[in-house]
């Protein structure tokens, strides 16, 4: 006997017995589900989206696994309500699970990223729309002529949908409305993107590109898990490959989610993304609007939206069914979370691949050291994309040696870099300066009495930003106007600027070249992300000369124009203690090296540094990439850091030092000893004062089979408790050491 799918739902969530429990987890820092009955009459399931009362509040939670834990339901409190939307899934359950037990994260904060958007757990209103019941007005004109030939074709449409097929204004539907010729229907919510179609523009590849396409077809067509790497320089086609893999899973009726470092600023990915399949992706970002987000979630997690292109906290929508996720520039360090739940969302993203057995698939021009590990593994598939696609070349890379050619007093400038941008001028051609520093000076101080200004709340110098004349802390965004005279000393016009700002060097450029059309981009800009996408546009337009920009310009952006790039100071991210220093600094540089010459006009890059002989700047000029990286694999292994060891990091907080220090003693003291882990510090964390708290930090290290999440689980066991200001964080994997 045969039974449809609606008595099967039926069956699944017919009302169960009355007086039972279920485990909720509500978005709290508990280490576990709270237990609450379920009143009679009421269908609850694991995954159900529920409120219920914490306290005095009402909170949203979701059912969890786990059954009955014996306790009386006379005794607990009920759940409150349940909303209409699907119920979250067991694939997505096990990943909050994973996700919180990895990161040694309480449960129901990672859940509260699944949980982003409340307004949507009901279903959307419907829409008020019209339909054409019959009948002519007395008085025919032009305008209603047209609109009652637009709607005589049986559909129903929105009213301001009508007047815009019809090309009039809507006070004539309006009229027609009133002469009964319409009659009131309602309609379901309009989606939020229309549905692309694989078939719409499908590319055709040649050569490395088709070879590259079929490999990583060969994975998605299988359907199961699998994690493949693209491993291509800049402008080598890449994005063009991957789509084909988006469009073979489109074909299989399942959903993709494309992970961008910066979404928000990337509306070229969009377009390109519309060119390729007839209609944009679904957005997920921190600046959408939040009536918007409420219906991007609704609708992927019924499944109407198809693909979602976001940025990391986009690896938490509840999908209904995802079968595809697209990490492109895994490298990039805006993948890493750092704040309450620390986690990379590229290798998070392959854990999620992994509990929902579909293929992942990471792209890079620079990969991370630990992806190309995982590659020469055998863990992943790599895919190399050795040349550019179509005509364009790489362009022509040259250092200068700033002991040789050092810029004229007061400039940041090389004679060797400034006549290169005005040849490129001339040309009618672009140029990029790259800084990666905001502002016009990372410090001020005062030439007579040596008064170095220093953000009141932070171990950090304050940055001038003349633009806006200001003051700013980076780190706590504490601002202050710049002041006319030293607050120590008194002395007027005295202050003066050391070191370069993306600002500084415009001013610089301003001097050599008055007529250039200049345009800086940071991400401290005034106007926010839409007046940076402006800007963008404007670049790829053709409508600046000379683009002087801090790490955005980095981001996968396509100026057709750009023929010369010059790094102004190439050793900047050399000067600190992180380990990944070298890495980060060759992609960084190689990213942005790689925004010119891409549509096939000769190109240049010249690094400005003081040091050329470093193998950073020799794999950059060289393209020796595979020389770097297997220098980089072969220190790593020797010092056992990540992927041949592995790292947790834990900063200790308070507002005062001798409390900070003391815990995270305590906490050393509290280490178990365990053969193959062994605790570096407490020392006091680089940036030691941030927003007024003293920070003190402890580095876990350990080998690469080691029960890292054990061992501090024992060991936060055994520590001191959290009183009065002191606050731990704890970092497994971490990104930055500051």
């Amino acid at each position: 006997m045969s039974t449809d799918s609606s008595d099967l739902f039926g069956a699944l969530f017919e009302a169960p017995p009355a007086n039972r429990t279920v485990p909720v987890l509500v978005p709290m820092p508990a280490p576990k589900p709270y237990s609450y009955s379920v009143p009679e009459g009421m269908a609850v399931a694991p995954g159900s989206v529920v409120q219920v009362p914490l306290g005095p509040r009402q909170v949203i939670g979701v059912v969890w696994d786990g059954g009955e834990d014996g306790v009386d339901p006379k005794k607990l409190r009920p759940i409150s309500h349940v909303f209409d939307c699907p119920p979250l899934t067991k694939e997505m359950r096990d990943f909050i699970d994973w996700v919180a037990a990895y990161t040694l994260s309480p449960p129901g904060l990672v859940a509260r990223m699944a949980l982003r958007a409340p307004n949507a757990f009901e279903p959307e209103p419907m829409v008020e729309g019209l339909k054409l019941v019959g009948g002519r007005p007395e008085r025919m004109t032009p305008a209603r002529a047209r609109v009652l030939d637009a709607a005589s074709n049986g559909l129903s449409w929105t009213r301001s949908g009508l007047a815009h097929a019809a090309g009039v204004s809507t006070s004539v539907v309006d009229g027609l409305i009133t002469l009964g010729i319409f009659e009131t229907v309602f309609l379901p919510p309009p989606p939020v993107v229309a549905l692309p179609d694989p078939e719409f523009a499908a590319a055709r590849l040649e050569g490395p590109q088709k070879d590259a396409a079929e490999e990583i077809l060969g994975d998605v067509r299988k359907g199961e898990f699998s994690v493949s790497l693209i491993d291509g320089v800049t402008g080598s086609g890449k994005t063009e490959v991957y789509f084909e893999a988006i469009a073979e899973t489109l074909r299989r009726g399942r959903q993709v989610l494309i992970l961008l470092p910066e979404i928000a600023l990337t509306a070229s990915f969009l377009d390109r993304f519309q060119d390729r399949f007839g209609a944009k992706p679904a957005e997920w970002h921190s600046d959408l609007a939040p009536r918007m987000r409420e219906k991007v979630w609704r609708q992927a997690v019924t499944g109407e939206v198809r693909v979602v292109a976001g940025a990391r906290s986009a690896l938490f929508l509840p999908f209904e069914d995802l079968g595809l996720i697209i990490v492109d520039e895994e490298h990039d360090p805006a993948y890493k979370q750092e704040d309450r739940v620390f986690y990379n969302a590229r290798d998070m993203a392959v854990v999620r691949g992994r509990i929902g057995d579909f293929p992942v698939i990471l792209v890079s021009a620079t990969p991370s050291v630990e992806s190309q590990v995982n590659g020469q593994s055998g863990r992943y598939t790599t895919v190399h994309l050795p040349t550019r696609f179509g005509d364009a070349a790489l362009p022509d890379l040259h250092l200068v040696d700033m002991r040789r050619h050092a810029p004229e007093r007061g400039g940041f400038l090389s004679p060797v870099l400034i006549r290169a941008v005005g040849k490129t001028v001339e040309r009618r051609e672009q140029a990029l300066l790259f800084l990666n520093r905001r502002g016009y000076a990372p410090l001020t101080l005062c030439r007579v009495c040596g008064h170095r200004f220093q953000c009141p709340q932070c171990s950090s110098w304050l940055v001038e930003h003349r633009f806006r004349k200001q003051l700013q802390c980076h780190q706590c965004g504490h601002a202050e106007r710049t002041p006319e005279a030293c607050p120590e000393c008194g002395t007027l016009d005295h202050l003066v600027a050391c070191g370069p700002g993306v600002e500084r060097i415009a001013e610089e450029v301003e001097r050599h070249f008055p007529e250039a059309r200049t345009i800086v981009l940071s991400s401290d800009i005034m106007g926010g992300v839409k007046r940076l996408r402006l800007e963008l546009e404007a670049i790829a337009k053709g409508e600046a000369d000379i683009v002087i920009g801090t790490q955005l310009v980095a981001k996968g952006h396509n100026f057709p124009l750009m023929t010369l790039v010059g790094i102004v100071d190439a050793d900047l991210g050399l000067a600190n203690g992180d380990p990944r220093a070298a890495e980060r600094t060759f992609q960084l540089l190689s990213q942005v090296t790689g925004r010119a010459g891409r549509t096939g006009l000769k190109s240049h890059g010249l690094l400005q540094t003081y040091q050329p002989q470093h193998p950073v700047m020799q794999a950059i000029v060289s393209g020796d990439s595979d020389a770097f990286y297997e220098r980089e694999i072969t220190e790593r292994e020797r010092a056992v850091l990540p992927p041949f060891g592995r790292l947790a990091s834990i900063i200790v907080s308070a507002e005062t030092r001798h409390d900070a220090e003391n815990h995270a003693r305590g906490m050393r003291n509290a280490a178990p000893q365990v053969s193959g882990i062994s605790v570096l510090g407490p020392a006091e964390a680089p940036l030691a004062l941030v927003r007024g708290r003293h920070r003190f930090r402890l580095l876990v290290h350990g080998r690469r089979n080691s029960d890292m999440q054990g061992f501090l689980r024992a060991m936060l066991s055994q520590s001191p408790k959290e009183r009065g200001s002191v606050q731990v964080q704890l970092d497994i994997d971490p990104q930055s050491f500051l």
